[in-house]
């Protein structure tokens, strides 16, 4: 079942059309495209947490009794993540249109001190509750699997990375035909 979700994921993201199997009464329909004609890079995000997912279950062998709250806890500290990642990209927008627009002004200073501020807060704040839901997986986790998931975690961001870097490469080798 696990390597025909892959299969799906992987289909999906690649804009593939897979038959329903012959026991399946409806056919999924791919996710919108972006405007751009692709997957959205939210709809990416989501199918790269989707296999995570699945990659983390096979890696940390996990038994049956662990898996429903291991879906349930590591969807929870992904869902912190993105927050605290959204949360620090908005106000790291602000702060950069108070500093296009700042001059030397007072008014633009305090608003400044007041987003740095705000920044930490965030930042502060996103690392108690990523610590927080981390603890939260590692309980239903011994610890072989505690170990075994901060090392796949590692390889998830690179493989993450790699992936990035690569659609760039090909984004600029279609730009430049």
């Amino acid at each position: 079942m696990q390597r025909v979700l892959a299969t799906a994921l992987v289909c999906t993201a690649l804009h593939l059309t897979v038959p329903a199997s012959a026991g399946a009464q409806n056919r999924r329909t791919p996710p919108p495209a972006s405007p751009e004609g692709g997957v959205s890079p939210g709809e990416l995000q989501n199918l790269f947490d989707a296999y995570a997912l699945m990659q983390a279950e096979e890696t940390l062998q996990l038994n049956e009794s662990q898996y429903p709250q291991f879906l349930t806890r590591l969807k929870a500290l992904q869902a912190v993540r993105r927050r605290a990642q959204a949360d620090r990209a908005r106000i790291v927008q602000q702060l950069r249109r108070l500093v296009q627009r700042s001059g030397q002004s007072g008014q633009a200073r305090d608003e400044i001190v007041e987003q740095i501020r705000a920044l930490r807060e965030a930042d502060a704040r996103a690392a108690a509750d990523v610590a927080a839901a981390s603890d939260s997986l590692d309980e239903i986790l011994d610890p072989v699997q505690q170990a075994k998931l901060r090392i796949f975690e590692e390889q998830m961001e690179r493989r993450k990375l790699e992936l990035l870097i690569r659609a760039r490469q090909a984004a600029r080798g279609r730009a430049a035909r």
